[in-house]
């Protein structure tokens, strides 16, 4: 059972604090690397529901995202990308940035900033 990394707690906690949606991070699980910028649960959330609302297809989850926004006890358990991409040799997936949800206990390896990538 590994321990979670406090340090990467106290940055998920700051960013939910709402004091800042600028903070960059490079995160490693699962074999993946994903590289982005982090936000707040909620932000998230709503950015989300928003995408999937204006889905012919996947409207009816719309509101699974806009439900228990509502302030958690304890400590964050997940950081929250947007504008992030999964590295993939020299490429970053999807090109325009997604939103991805990312446990905080699965990581096993961060750096702070968001790492570029070129196709040259």
């Amino acid at each position: 059972m590994s321990k979670t990394d406090e340090l990467l707690v106290d940055i998920a906690r700051l960013v939910e604090s709402g004091r800042s949606n600028q903070m960059s991070l490079t995160v490693v699980t699962g074999g993946a690397v994903i590289t982005g910028r982090l936000a707040p649960e909620a932000v998230w959330r709503q950015r989300v529901s928003e995408v999937l609302a204006d889905s012919d297809h996947l409207a009816e989850f719309s509101a699974v995202f806009s439900a228990g926004t509502a302030e958690k006890d304890g400590p964050p358990t997940h950081l929250h990308f947007h504008l992030a991409r999964i590295l993939q040799g020299a490429v970053g997936i999807p090109e325009t940035g997604g939103m991805y949800r990312v446990s905080i206990a699965d990581i096993s390896a961060w750096t702070m900033g968001d790492v570029s990538y070129s196709d040259h």
